[in-house]
Formats: structure tokens, C-alpha cells, sequence
């Protein structure tokens, strides 16, 4: 069994939480907008909840349409809507992929006043280093993390592929939730640093840009939901490790042994560099099988054991202790909630 949900991935009600942040901030009305994107309000006070990509999404396009500011009104400079659909399309006419990220810096430099970058090419890296303006308010993660998503994810769609990241510097203090943004930059993080730079692996340079007029229609209808996970961090041993497992029935999972021979590691090798990422194989079970729960509850034709006996659980109570422990709710009140926003 493999879940598009699965796939796609699910996002921390913290990181929710931070963007909902900066539309209180506009003065927006949160209630009203967690209600369009479909996330309802025991979610939000769970701190376990987890959203999906396309709430997440939702959740996205309608704080930038109300605030017309597809930047949240982090710099001094609104970027108006319509402003990414621009930088798509000036973008869309480079040859290659170092011509199509001197498109998106350059158009990004134009929209905002406080934050910009440069780009800097070297033998082994490509630097995205951060530019802020003198005496404007140090950027939040959080913005930093929103330039990036823009720039990064329109690029690696503009050459169809994740381009790998190799190093993340940043200024600024560690966010709320630091596992959530290693996932979307790489492991290799740090923060509290002299400067702000992200490290791309320079393969991409000469890659072509292969999406046309046709392709990017249907790209923007989904942006930026469509690539906020789409493009994660795939390079940890966790990632092959989740890489593994979606190819197998749940009831087919391997023990950790098993695994490690598969992955061509020692066991003990195995769960040393799972640590130092932060996991464990028991943890990235959960994982896998809290985000399928997450997508097999939104649809309410499905009774909860059947999807209790999908995750890979016998008994249906033991799926309602262990969606508890997930996500702070039972599987009941999480559908509750989320039919109650239809």
C-alpha cells in the first residue's frame, strides 16, 4: 500500500502556528481563515496536531490574497499579489538553472525593501547568502524560510528536480519547532550564526530549464502548497530509511536488522546515525503511519478499524492510544473537526 498522504507528508501545528502569527499581525481574522483552509480549531490547540500539504497550502494563499502581501507582511515592502506568478514567468524564459536563480534573486530584489540575497558560485557550492538592510528589523526564521520556499521551490520545479542542500547558517535564534525547518532546508544547520546563507550543491547550474507556458498553468493553480514538502531534505539516512518503508506493505515492514542489511549497514550503524539526525526506526514508523492515519481519516466513507487495520493496528483502540500520543486527539474528534470545517 502506498499513501499519496504518505508522500506528500504532513506539517507541524507549531509551524501553523507561526504563519497565523503574522496574519494577526495584518489585523486578519485567523478563525475565518483556519476555517477555509479546513483546519479546525482542535487541531490548533493540540500542540502533537499535524496539518496536510494541501491545508497548509490553503492556509498560505489565503493569508498572502488577504493581506495582499504574498510575503506576510515580514518586510517593509509588500510583495503584492500576483508577484510570484511574475517571478514564475521571468524565470520560465532562462536557459539553465543558474540563469533561472539569477531570475528569482533578481525579482526578489525588486519586491522587497529588507531582505535580499546574492548568489555566489564556487567549485563545490552554490551560496544563497542572505542580504538584510541596514537598520531594518532582523528577519525571524520563519521569513527567512518564506524567501527561501519561493526562490528554492520555484527553481528545483523549473529544472524538475530537488536540488540537494548542503549547509544552513542563519542569524537569527532557533525557531519554535528547528526539526521542521531542518526538514525543509538539511540537516547541516545551525542558528545564532554571524550570517545567513544556505549551501546548494552546484549540479543544477547547467541543468536545463525543462517546464514551459503549458506545465506552469498547472503549477501555479497549486503554488506554493505543491512544493512546501515536495522538495524536503531526502539526504539523511531517515530518508532512506522512510524511502523504504512506503515501498512495502506496512505489514511487511522489516525489523531494524533486516532493515540495516537492506540499507547495506551495520544495525548498530543503522540506529547511531538515525540518533544523530534525531530519530529513531521506532519514531519513523510512527511517523509514516500517523501521516497515512492523517489522509485515510479525511475520508469519511472509511470507518476508523479499517484505517486502524491500514496503519498496521489489530485492534482499533490500540490506533485510537496511538493516534492520541501522535497528535494529542482521538481519531473520532480529529474527523469530527475536520468535517465540522466543510
Amino acid at each position: 500500500m502506498k499513501n499519496t498522504q504518505d508522500d506528500r507528508g504532513t506539517i507541524s501545528v507549531s509551524l501553523v502556528e507561526e504563519t497565523l502569527a503574522l496574519a494577526r499581525a495584518g489585523g486578519l481574522d485567523t478563525r475565518a481563515l483556519t476555517d477555509a483552509a479546513g483546519i479546525a480549531a482542535p487541531m490548533l490547540a493540540s500542540p502533537k496536531s499535524r496539518v496536510s500539504a494541501a491545508q497548509y497550502g490553503a492556509l498560505w494563499v489565503a493569508i498572502a490574497g488577504a493581506l495582499d502581501d504574498e510575503f506576510f507582511g515580514q518586510d517593509s515592502h509588500a510583495m503584492k499579489r500576483g508577484s510570484f506568478v511574475a517571478m514564475t514567468h521571468s524565470a520560465l524564459g532562462a536557459r539553465d538553472g543558474a540563469q533561472a536563480l539569477a531570475r528569482a534573486v533578481g525579482f526578489m530584489r525588486l519586491v522587497l525593501d529588507d531582505l535580499g540575497a546574492s548568489v555566489e558560485t564556487a567549485p563545490q557550492h552554490v551560496r544563497l547568502r542572505f542580504v538584510e538592510r541596514e537598520g531594518a528589523v532582523p528577519p525571524a526564521m520563519f521569513a527567512y524560510a518564506t524567501y527561501f520556499i519561493l526562490v528554492y521551490g520555484l527553481l528545483c520545479w523549473l529544472v524538475g528536480r530537488r536540488i540537494p542542500l548542503l549547509e544552513a547558517r542563519f542569524r537569527c535564534a532557533a525557531p519554535p519547532a528547528p526539526h521542521e525547518y531542518r526538514l525543509m532546508f538539511c540537516d547541516e544547520m545551525a542558528f545564532g550564526q554571524s550570517e545567513s546563507y544556505v549551501d546548494l550543491a552546484p549540479v543544477f547550474l547547467d541543468l536545463p530549464v525543462i517546464q514551459t507556458p503549458e506545465s506552469a498553468r498547472r503549477f501555479l493553480r497549486a503554488a506554493p502548497g505543491n512544493f512546501i514538502v515536495k522538495y524536503r531534505n531526502p539526504g539523511s539516512l531517515a530518508a532512506r530509511v522512510r524511502k523504504t518503508l512506503r515501498a512495502l506493505p506496512m505489514a511487511a515492514w522489516p525489523a531494524a536488522d533486516r532493515l540495516a542489511a537492506q540499507l547495506h549497514l551495520a544495525e548498530a550503524t543503522m540506529r547511531r546515525h538515525l540518533k544523530q539526525e534525531g530519530h529513531t526506526y521506532q519514531s519513523i514508523k510512527d511517523d509514516l503511519r500517523r501521516d497515512t492515519a492523517i489522509g485515510e481519516l479525511q475520508d469519511t466513507t472509511r470507518s476508523i478499524a479499517d484505517i486502524a487495520a491500514t496503519v498496521g493496528f489489530a485492534e482499533p483502540s490500540a490506533f485510537h492510544r496511538a493516534f492520541r500520543k501522535w497528535t494529542g486527539m482521538r481519531p473520532t474528534d480529529y474527523r469530527t473537526a475536520r468535517r465540522q470545517q466543510r
